[in-house]
C-alpha cells in the first residue's frame, strides 16, 4: 500500500487542495498561480514563506505537505479549516480570550445552540463544529455579562456549546481538543449546579474514553453519570425517565465494549425497564429515547458481545425507525452490517453498508467501523468494496 510519505511534495499539495483550483488555492494563499504550479511540479521547489502560505491555505501542517504525518483519513479542507477554527475558540474563551463581544440574547443564543445540536444529530459534524464555535464565544460574553442571579443558566448555555465543540471535535480525529473541550464543559456544568447537564457531560466523557480504549475510565464515567440522576420509583415523567434510561443504556454500550457482558445486559434489562415505563420514544434534550431507541442500542451490544444473531433477529422486528435521529439510524444500520458480516452474510453486508454510506458519505467518512466491515466482508465482493473505497476515501481490502 502505498504511505504518505511515498508521494512528492507535489502530489500531496494537490492532494491536499482537493476540488479547489491552482487558482484558487494561489488566491487563499496569496502566492502566485506560477508559485502554486512551481509547488506541485515534479522536482520543484518553492521557499519557505511561500510553503507556509499554501500550508495556511489548506489548513494542513507543513509536516503533512513534506510527508513526515500523514493527514487524518478522509479529512477536507472544510473539516481542518473547522477544526482549527474550533480550536482557536476553546483554548482562547478558556484563557479569557476574545470574549469582549456583544452579549448575545440569551434565548436566541439558545435556539442557535438548538439548531447547532440538530445538524450535530443529523450527521452533519463539520457545520455543527463551524456552529459551535461562534456559539462558544457568544455564550462566554454571555456569562461575563449577566449578573449574578443569572450565571448559573449562562454556564450552563457555555456548558452546552463546549460539549458540542467537544463532540465534532471527536468525530473528526481531533481527540486532544475533545479532551479540552469536554474538560471546559465539565467546569461550567459544576459552575451551572445543573445535575442533569452534569450528567450529559460525564456521559460524554465516557464516550470519549471509550474511543480512546481507556475502558477503565470509560466504565466508571458512565456509572457515574446514570446514579447521579438515579429517579425515584414513583417518577412518572417521561424526560425524566428518558434522560435516566438513555445514560443506563450507554452505560450498558461501555460494559459490553470493556468486555462484562453480565454488566451489560443488567444494564441492558434497566433500560428495556426504563423505555417500558416511558411508553413510547420521548425527545429530550433534542435526542430520543424509548422503546425503538434501546432496541437499536440493544443490537449493537448484542454483536460486540458476540451474539450477531440475537442482533439480527432484533433488527428485524424494529419496525419504525421515526422515533430516531438520522445519526442513530446510521449507526443501526452500521451495526446491523457488522452483524451480517459475523454471520457470513458477507454481501448482505457490504449491501447494507452500501447503502448507508452511498445515502450519508459525509457521515461515513467520520466513522471507524466501515472499514472494520469491509475487512471483514470485503473478500465477497471487490465491485462492492470499490464502490465503498470511493465514498469513503480510503484504501481497499478486498485483494
Amino acid at each position: 500500500m502505498t504511505q504518505w510519505s511515498d508521494y512528492s511534495t507535489g502530489q500531496r499539495i494537490k492532494m491536499l487542495r482537493a476540488g479547489m483550483t491552482q487558482e484558487e488555492l494561489a488566491e487563499a494563499a496569496g502566492v502566485s498561480v506560477p508559485t502554486v504550479r512551481k509547488a506541485e511540479k515534479e522536482g520543484g521547489s518553492i521557499g519557505l514563506p511561500s510553503l507556509l502560505k499554501l500550508s495556511a491555505a489548506l489548513h494542513a501542517d507543513v509536516s503533512v505537505i513534506l510527508g513526515q504525518q500523514a493527514p487524518r483519513r478522509a479529512s477536507l479542507i472544510g473539516d481542518r479549516a473547522m477544526l482549527r477554527g474550533l480550536s482557536r475558540t476553546v483554548h482562547d474563551t478558556a484563557a479569557g480570550v476574545g470574549t469582549d463581544v456583544e452579549p448575545p440574547d440569551a434565548a436566541v443564543l439558545r435556539a442557535d445552540l438548538a439548531r447547532a445540536w440538530a445538524d450535530y444529530r443529523a450527521g452533519d459534524y463539520t457545520r455543527a463544529g463551524s456552529l459551535a464555535s461562534p456559539a462558544i464565544a457568544e455564550a462566554a460574553a454571555l456569562l461575563r455579562s449577566v449578573p449574578e442571579g443569572e450565571r448559573c443558566a449562562a454556564h450552563g448555555i457555555l456548558a452546552d456549546a463546549y460539549r458540542l465543540a467537544s463532540y465534532t471535535a471527536q468525530f473528526h480525529g481531533a481527540r486532544d481538543l475533545a479532551y479540552s473541550a469536554i474538560g471546559h464543559a465539565r467546569h461550567h456544568v459544576h459552575m451551572a449546579a445543573d445535575p442533569l447537564r452534569a450528567a450529559m457531560v460525564d456521559c460524554g466523557r465516557s464516550w470519549i474514553y471509550m474511543r480512546d480504549a481507556r475502558l477503565d475510565q470509560a466504565t466508571t464515567t458512565a456509572e457515574t453519570a446514570f446514579t447521579s440522576i438515579e429517579p425515584r420509583y414513583a417518577e412518572r415523567d417521561p424526560e425524566t425517565l428518558a434522560t435516566y434510561g438513555w445514560h443506563v443504556t450507554f452505560a450498558a454500550v461501555v460494559a459490553s465494549r470493556h468486555g462484562d457482558a453480565d454488566r451489560a445486559r443488567d444494564l441492558l434489562s434497566q433500560g428495556h425497564a426504563v423505555a417500558a415505563r416511558t411508553g413510547r420514544d420521548v425527545m429530550i434534550n433534542g435526542t430520543s429515547y424509548g422503546p425503538t431507541t434501546v432496541t437499536a442500542q440493544a443490537i449493537g451490544i448484542h454483536t460486540v458481545m458476540g451474539d450477531p444473531g440475537k442482533a439480527l433477529a432484533l433488527a428485524r422486528n424494529l419496525g419504525d425507525l421515526s422515533p430516531l435521529p438520522q445519526a442513530a439510524r446510521n449507526r443501526l444500520a452500521l451495526d446491523i452490517a457488522l452483524a451480517q458480516a459475523d454471520t457470513r452474510q458477507y454481501d448482505a453486508a457490504l449491501d447494507t453498508l452500501l447503502q448507508v454510506c452511498s445515502a450519508q458519505p459525509d457521515w461515513a467518512r467520520h466513522q471507524a467501523l466501515p472499514g472494520a466491515i469491509m475487512q471483514r466482508a470485503g473478500h465477497a465482493s471487490t465491485t462492492r468494496v470499490r464502490k465503498l473505497g470511493g465514498i469513503l476515501g480510503i484504501s481497499l481490502f478486498a485483494h
